[in-house]
């Protein structure tokens, strides 16, 4: 057996005319993330936590922004093709914690919806799941409502 680390961070600008997604939930809000995908940004930093822990590059070399095929794909569809590798790897997911720093809007009558949501994509317990919803208390993009960053730790364990 062999436990292994990741680590992933992401951060999109927020923009009018752009819908919301956190965690593969659509959240209602007048600004949405820009981005060649749906710029989803806590599954970015979970996709690549995961990508880090197996030694894989990170998500923007599996899915480079210059290949047509991923324009406004759904980043629930990426984390599927992650936990592919991953699982032809044979590793599994211990747990995963990941914080996402928004000024707005608040993360916080979503995080149940979320997490669901990821643990149903992720095949894991809810127990093995932990998302932290922080402001930026007014500093930097994020505190001026500029942007949205999450950060992301996975234990992966390779049985083999």
């Amino acid at each position: 057996m062999e436990y292994r680390i990741g680590v992933g961070y992401d951060i999109h600008r927020l923009i009018e005319g752009r819908r919301l997604f956190l965690g593969g939930v659509e959240i209602p809000f007048i600004k949405g993330l820009l981005g060649h995908s749906d710029a989803d940004v806590l599954i970015h930093a979970i996709a690549d936590a995961l990508l880090g822990a197996m030694g894989e590059p990170d998500i923007g070399e599996m899915f480079p922004d210059t290949d047509p095929k991923y324009l406004n794909i759904s980043s629930i569809e990426l984390l599927i093709k992650v936990l592919d590798k991953m699982r032809k790897k044979k590793y599994r997911i211990c747990n995963v914690d990941a914080v996402l720093v928004a000024q707005e809007p608040s993360i916080s009558p979503f995080k149940a919806k979320i997490k669901k949501k990821l643990c149903e994509t992720l095949k894991i317990d809810e127990s093995c799941l932990n998302i932290k919803a922080k402001t930026n208390e007014g500093l930097g993009e994020v505190g001026k409502k500029e942007a949205i960053a999450c950060y992301a730790n996975a234990l992966l364990l390779r049985e083999e």
